[in-house]
């Protein structure tokens, strides 16, 4: 196992620039930078490949489908952690933030929610402690407000987890991200199967637990996330007054608000904003909701996360860096921008004395295509 790897002629993606040079990586370190397009002794030539830090994701449904592949189908958690976990390092990921749902819904039979937090909480920590993970696991809690057992699910946790986000969701349909009722009947009917017979009764049952819930759940999730010492997050925000609300919760990170005048109270409030990948790949929102680009094109997008498809986070960054015209400024939106937001602050840069968490890419028609991935100095992909 080599410990130290070294790269040549390469176009290397610094924090406000693209450089010429070679990098040097050593004892899970970047231990040196140089400009120039020579290639030292026993380097990879990159051929003028770009090197940029390793990708850093915050909010991923990918362990989920993995977890769950199809509609009533349910996969072995093992297997299904080590699937993610490959993806990821093979889409350029070095540190992912696993969003795991936390409150459930155990009493209806239209639509069931299980509880499953803790017990996959507990087989990441275990996998990652056996060192069968290839790269750096972290708990991102997605508290559902819109649920039964959300309280005493979040108490079977502590400091001890590592949660690193938390997220305060409300998915009650009609408002936020499904705001409109037909896409949320078709994305409920047919990606959860749920029969068409039996929508308009769970919907009200969503809007009572709502009713019920909603107040001692947020505060409840605020809570929480000051217990772990987590960032805590908002999730699809849509109206300045929601923003406001956020903001004084302490939130810090608004997941893909949904609509402009969102995304503009979270500006004026000093909250980062997230888009999806997805999104800004196929130029709208599968919700109907704001588009990425819009926000890009308004200054108010300040990270991406890849959502549902892991790929999309790297052709993300790649297609704003070509729309802003700074390749730079759209490499950070996957890497400097989403640590500094969780107090990562060994990685998402290419510096001396950083964690050596580099992926290296060329690219083909305008999409990225990866050579290569390193965590800690190590390659995974």
């Amino acid at each position: 196992m080599n410990d130290q790897v070294s790269f040549g002629n390469a176009r290397i993606i610094l924090g406000d620039e693209v450089v010429t040079g070679s990098l040097r990586l050593s004892n899970g370190r970047i231990a040196s930078i140089d400009h120039g397009t020579r290639v030292p002794p026993g380097a990879i030539d990159a051929q003028g490949d770009f090197l940029a830090p390793g990708l850093v994701e915050l909010h991923t449904d990918n362990l989920e489908r993995h977890l769950s592949p199809r509609p009533k189908v349910h996969w072995p958690h093992g297997a299904a952690i080590l699937a993610h976990d490959r993806e990821m390092a093979g889409t350029g990921v070095t540190t992912v933030f696993d969003a795991i749902r936390v409150g459930s819904i155990v009493t209806t039979m239209s639509k069931r929610y299980d509880r499953y937090a803790r017990q996959m909480t507990d087989e990441i920590e275990g996998m990652r402690a056996a060192g069968a993970l290839r790269i750096s696991h972290h708990i991102h809690l997605r508290a559902e407000t819109c649920s039964q057992t959300l309280i005493e699910e979040l108490a079977e946790f502590s400091v001890a987890d590592r949660i690193g986000i938390v997220s305060m969701m409300d998915h009650t349909p009609g408002q936020r991200q499904f705001s409109d009722m037909e896409k949320y009947k078709a994305y409920v009917c047919g990606k959860h199967g749920l029969d068409p017979a039996e929508f308009d009764p769970y919907v009200a049952f969503l809007r009572g637990l709502q009713a019920e819930f909603g107040t001692a759940h947020e505060a409840a999730t605020v809570a929480a996330a000051t217990r772990f010492g987590a960032t805590l997050a908002s999730h699809d925000d849509t109206t300045a007054a929601q923003v406001a609300s956020s903001h004084a919760h302490g939130i810090t990170i608004a997941e893909f608000p949904t609509t402009v005048e969102a995304a503009q109270a979270c500006h004026a409030s000093n909250i980062r904003t997230m888009m999806g990948a997805p999104n800004l790949v196929r130029g709208a929102s599968h919700s109907g909701n704001v588009a990425a680009q819009e926000l890009a094109q308004l200054d108010r997008l300040d990270m991406l996360s890849s959502d549902y498809v892991p790929a999309s986070l790297l052709m993300g960054a790649v297609q704003l860096g070509a729309l802003w015209g700074d390749m730079a400024r759209g490499i950070a939106t996957v890497t400097a921008t989403p640590a500094r937001a969780v107090d990562l602050h060994d990685r998402g840069r290419l510096e001396v004395g950083l964690r050596a968490d580099v992926i290296q890419f060329s690219l083909q028609g305008g999409f990225p295509v990866l050579k290569g991935a390193w965590h800690a100095g190590l390659q995974v992909a």
